[in-house]
């Protein structure tokens, strides 16, 4: 690129900038240092050759290495939103509002257990895991209650959920409609990615073929009707939790993602229809500029496979977009005040890799779920990072640093070498269905326990620096008789529902189920007239079966 063609591509780049300034201005008309030196937008080589322009270009311009924003962190912080739900529908609500009143600026919702593979509290298989790892979910009515005077169009929610992504999205909807709030206006996201649970994670329901079905749906509906929704996240998350490295979360997390483009294109959606409603989640390790390198990486493979190999026109549908969640494994029982450190440290990773969304870990929660106190803590680790580091004024810091830009590229060679091994296989399904993904994952995290057993690898307070005779910090405990009374307010909502209707709504999704209609406004018309999670998810088991591991 010439000196002219490069002072082109960046006055082009001024003027986009200055009109997205016009809509969203940044927190303050100048940055600067305790020192009083201004800190700039960008920094950038004194000039933008080709190599520089392909392999990291401008922020918020396509191959966004740089980011998914011109001005990333200074027009606005990512969104800070903790993973919180526990108990009831009523106990979590509490939770969330505390979080809110706090400072947090978005939900994110964890499910129970039986939830999450779509059974009613009362059925035999969810005895003794209400409301433990997650809130318990049994119907609309308990929808209305999690979610009681927060108001869905000003605060968007994140729900980790799967197999059943469809009707914890159908009751969120109907919700919405009580409120008066349109699905147009609904901002949020679904996990919903099957996937990641064969090869790491275990909460699945259906085989992958009407999983797939389910989640090209979803697709569908809401690119028709809710726009704002994220369809999916598409999760390195678990698959980093069950051992991979980050490298392996970032290949198998984006042919994953391909799956899901090319199920969906099958289906017979364009790719610029659904596209810009996907979204990833990435896990933040303790290694601090391979992370931060991991990120970068991930947004120049994705951009350019969703221009070159997809053909997508709009470049909202090149953007990687991720939420971030600190590293669960990564936390010890052992000092858990340690695990402050560890999550400051994953945090600002994270923020320097250029995250949409964060979740910053408690304290102690490698021994339970979190109590109020650590809950606070965590959400002020993301607080001072924004507000106190000045890590957020300008974009993209580390670029141009030789480290971090040979990680760039060292960690995107690899992964497209992981990426052509399982195109090579047939595809990720396919990857799954023979267990690749899953013995390399596993194969990296024996390789880690035998150098953590050894001492190669140091883990602070557990392997070295121990402490002998430690006091166990206070513990949130989950009320024990929680299912008892989540099991009578469904004996109650049964007698009490129109059961004629249920039964009709239940009837018009079996008969769904066995054509290939989209199955999202059956299932919505099911839980608007309180038929239960279990009922839903039963009619489908009964029509699709369940997937067994191999």
């Amino acid at each position: 690129m010439g000196k002219n063609k490069g002072k082109k591509a960046l006055q082009s780049w001024r003027e986009k900038v200055e009109a997205r300034l016009a809509k969203v201005p940044e927190r303050k008309e100048t940055f600067t240092n305790s020192s009083g030196m201004e800190v700039d937008r960008v920094y950038l080589p004194n000039e933008l050759t080709e190599e520089y322009m392909e392999k990291s270009g401008l922020p918020g311009e396509y191959p966004y290495t740089r980011g998914v924003q011109p001005t990333m962190y200074r027009g606005r912080f990512w969104t800070m939103r903790q993973y919180a739900g526990f108990g009831s529908a009523e106990e979590t609500n509490k939770r969330f509002k505390y979080l809110l009143e706090q400072g947090q600026t978005g939900l994110s919702c964890a499910f129970d257990l039986p939830t999450q593979i779509g059974y009613d509290s009362d059925d035999a298989m969810s005895t003794g895991e209400v409301g433990k790892v997650g809130v318990a979910i049994d119907s609309l009515e308990d929808m209305e209650l999690l979610l009681d005077g927060i108001p869905l169009d000003k605060v968007s929610t994140s729900m980790t959920i799967n197999a059943p992504a469809s009707v914890l999205l159908a009751m969120y909807i109907a919700v919405g409609e009580k409120q008066g709030v349109s699905s147009e206006k609904l901002s949020g996201t679904i996990q919903n990615d099957i996937l990641k649970e064969y090869i790491a994670r275990g909460t699945y329901i259906f085989p992958p073929k009407p999983s797939m079905r389910l989640i090209t749906d979803i697709f569908e509906y809401c690119a028709n009707n809710v726009p704002k929704w994220n369809t999916i996240s598409i999760s390195g998350y678990h698959i980093r939790e069950a051992g991979s490295t980050a490298v392996q979360e970032v290949a198998f997390t984006l042919a994953d993602a391909v799956a899901y483009v090319e199920a969906a294109i099958q289906a017979g959606l364009g790719v610029d229809d659904f596209a810009p409603q996907l979204s990833f989640f990435f896990n933040g390790h303790n290694n601090f500029f391979e992370e931060i390198a991991k990120f970068r990486a991930a947004r120049r493979i994705w951009s350019r496979l969703m221009k070159e190999k997809y053909q997508a026109k709009n470049p909202k549908s090149w953007q990687f977009r991720v939420h971030t969640q600190t590293g669960g494994s990564t936390l010890t029982a052992q000092q858990p005040d340690n695990n402050i450190v560890r999550v400051t440290v994953q945090a600002l990773a994270a923020v320097l890799g250029g995250t949409q969304s964060l979740h910053t870990n408690s304290r102690d929660e490698a021994l339970a779920l979190p109590t109020e106190e650590s809950a606070r803590i965590a959400l002020r680790t993301q607080q001072i990072i924004a507000y106190e580091t000045g890590v957020t004024d300008t974009v993209d810091p580390l670029a141009g640093s030789y480290f971090v830009e040979s990680l760039t590229d060292q960690i995107e060679q690899q992964v497209l070498d992981y990426m052509k091994k399982i195109e090579d296989i047939g595809g990720a399904v396919a990857a799954v269905e023979q267990g690749y993904m899953q013995r390399e994952i596993h194969e990296k995290a024996y390789e880690f326990q035998k150098q953590v057993e050894s001492g190669e690898e140091v883990v602070v307070g557990v392997n070295k620096f121990r402490i002998e005779g430690e006091k166990q910090p206070e513990l949130l405990r989950v009320d024990p008789s929680l299912g008892k009374v989540q099991r009578a307010k469904l004996e109650e909502l049964r007698a009490r529902r129109d059961n004629d209707k249920v039964q009709a709504a239940l009837e018009a999704l079996r008969t769904g189920a066995q054509g290939t209609d989209n199955l999202m406004p059956l299932i919505l018309d099911a839980v608007r007239v309180y038929a239960t999670i279990g009922e839903i998810c039963g009619v489908l088991r009964e029509e699709f079966g369940e997937y067994r591991a191999v």
